[in-house]
């Protein structure tokens, strides 16, 4: 049978096994190490794209946040050495969020391997704590193997990361060898016996609280967890950065826990009896540091369901925990109504009406520009699937408490915290999915790591709307360093570029604001310039984030015991 299979190189297997896997796009800059893949892939152009990106940080987050908005792994491809080294940041951010994701990367010869050869790494070493798998392809006849396994270990239970080196000799091998059959995830579920037990844990309770996160959430599966929700009113908050969820207009959403929330819900967090948890983690962003919960025995009665039974008590000790994926958790809480006290109601009410009231436009008028009323002004007219990419920094506050986020509508931000991610991701969206209009929140410093891939976005047709906040500071650094060492200014200084110039040059249109009533037409023209746009908002840095200045972080610190 083997001789009757039709010799290919290894560049050719590995993309049919791509396009087999459902592949359709991949993300690189290119290098010499994986030229037959790059040949390979000449081929395949009536049913696969290539975006070669500006820099291979910028390719591995186009790729991560593909990952995001489809649940299927992103496909990156990048060279040896320094090209890997760049890329690691998405690997970061995918396993950190857990997004499914594939980072191909060429390698050096085998015959070369341990005498420090030319961009020589050990990408099992290097890439072993950051990704979920990370391995090399040595024979050219078991890429098939290799590939349907990337995708398998991408996608299930938890999904994240994968690293695959791919020596460039091994590339050019012609074999004969059978391509692996599409890969299918594989997720647990919920049985009978775990849903009556979840059923008496939930009518015990008073005052419930629903925290949904993590990833693998479709459609579908959002759907199924806002309808048990409203089904049986029980208020509903979100890890941070996943505000997308539940739709925000929906009479039970509480808001989310990350870095913009409000003291409200923190509140009414400590007023729940029982916290039940789908999909997220409890990590350290969602917790305050973990002490909104303490560990390991939170004050009230958790319930923890997670794809992966590992993450189940690994901080927080569950009152019952249940190893299950978003989606299935989510369809089988759908059937359930429950026996509740009338106080559900009442207390679901409380918790909408304090999220409606912190998101109400800002009362202050001292800001010259002041983005929550700006964005509160054109909130209600934004389509229900605009995609919302969130850089680092304390701008993205105003993002994540003045806009309703909702499905088809995605919010598409890395939880880790890595700066120069939303430019790259939002030029992967509007790429990719070329009929959502796509809104980049980014401050100065965030821009000036990843605004090249502006660039691409001019050259493939893309025309994302990037809103970079330009305060002249590292917003959040400077937030802390004023709240810990008060007007002792140490590196946190920007000096401020001509934004304008430098996104006219990479091909966008662009204009600056500097005043809130004029924002709102700035909107509309950058929505029908036809190509790339970045609007500049100069922002007064006292401004700090949507909840204090930086001149009472001052007054604070001075009014410590010992100060």
């Amino acid at each position: 049978m083997a001789g009757k299979l039709k010799p290919r190189s290894g560049g050719q297997i590995l993309v049919d096994q791509l396009l087999i896997h459902g592949a359709h796009t991949a993300f690189c800059v290119p290098g010499e190490s994986y030229l037959e893949v790059l040949d390979a892939l000449y081929d395949v152009q009536d049913r696969f794209t290539l975006i070669n990106a500006r820099h291979e940080a910028g390719a591995a987050n186009m790729a991560e946040a593909q990952g995001k908005m489809t649940g299927r792994p992103g496909i990156c491809l990048v060279t040896r050495g320094p090209g890997a080294c760049h890329a690691a940041v998405g690997v970061h951010i995918a396993q950190q969020d857990s997004t499914p994701m594939i980072l191909l990367v060429g390698q050096i010869a085998r015959n070369t391997t341990d005498r420090e050869a030319f961009q020589e790494v050990d990408y099992r070493a290097m890439f072993g704590p950051i990704a979920k798998w990370a391995t090399q392809i040595d024979d050219a006849r078991r890429i098939p193997e290799y590939m349907a396994r990337a995708f398998r270990v991408a996608t299930s239970g938890r999904p994240g990361p994968v690293v695959i080196a791919l020596p460039e000799d091994m590339l050019t091998d012609v074999v004969s060898v059978a391509d692996a059959a599409p890969y299918t995830a594989t997720h647990a579920s919920i049985s009978p016996r775990q849903l009556d037990a979840l059923r008496i844990e939930m009518e015990a309770a008073e005052r419930p609280l629903l925290l949904v996160g993590g990833s693998g959430w479709d459609d579908e599966a959002a759907r199924a967890i806002t309808q048990f929700a409203e089904t049986n009113n029980i208020p509903v908050s979100s890890s941070f950065r996943r505000q997308d969820i539940v739709d925000n207009r929906s009479f039970v959403w509480a808001g989310d826990f990350g870095t913009s929330t409000a003291p409200t819900l923190i509140a009414s967090l400590k007023e729940a009896d029982l916290l039940i948890v789908v999909g997220a983690r409890l990590g350290e962003m969602t917790t305050r540091t973990y002490t909104t919960l303490n560990p390991p025995n939170p004050a009230m009665r958790l319930i923890h369901i997670h794809p992966d039974a590992d993450e189940i008590g690994r901080v927080y000790s569950p009152t019952l925990g249940l190893a299950a994926s978003p989606r299935e958790a989510s369809l089988a809480l759908s059937q359930m109504e429950l026996k509740r006290s009338d106080d559900w109601v009442s207390w679901c009410r409380k918790l909408h009406d304090d999220y409606l009231l912190d998101t109400e436009p800002p009362e202050s008028r001292e800001w010259t520009l002041d983005m929550g009323t700006a964005l509160c002004a054109i909130r209600d007219s934004l389509p229900d699937d605009i995609a919302v990419t969130l850089d680092a920094g304390n701008h993205t506050g105003w993002a994540q408490r003045y806009l309703r986020y909702r499905r088809p509508g995605r919010g598409i931000g890395s939880t880790c915290g890595s700066m120069g991610y939303a430019v790259p991701a939002a030029v992967s969206i509007a790429l990719t999915e070329p009929e959502r209009l796509v809104l980049c929140f980014v401050g100065d410093g965030g821009f000036m790591m990843s605004s090249a891939e502006i660039a691409t976005a001019a050259e493939h047709g893309a025309c994302p709307i990037i809103l970079l906040f330009n305060n002249g500071i590292y917003g959040t650094i400077r937030m802390h360093q004023e709240r810990e060492h008060p007007e002792r200014i140490s590196g946190t200084t920007l000096v401020s570029q001509d934004f304008v110039k430098m996104a006219e040059g990479l091909g966008a249109y662009s204009e600056r604001i500097t005043r809130t009533e004029d924002f709102a037409s700035a909107f509309e023209r950058a929505r029908g310039a036809g190509r790339p746009a970045v609007i500049e908002l100069v922002t007064d840095p006292e401004q700090i984030s949507t909840r204090t200045t930086i001149s009472k972080l001052r007054a604070a610190s001075s009014a410590k015991p010992g100060s």
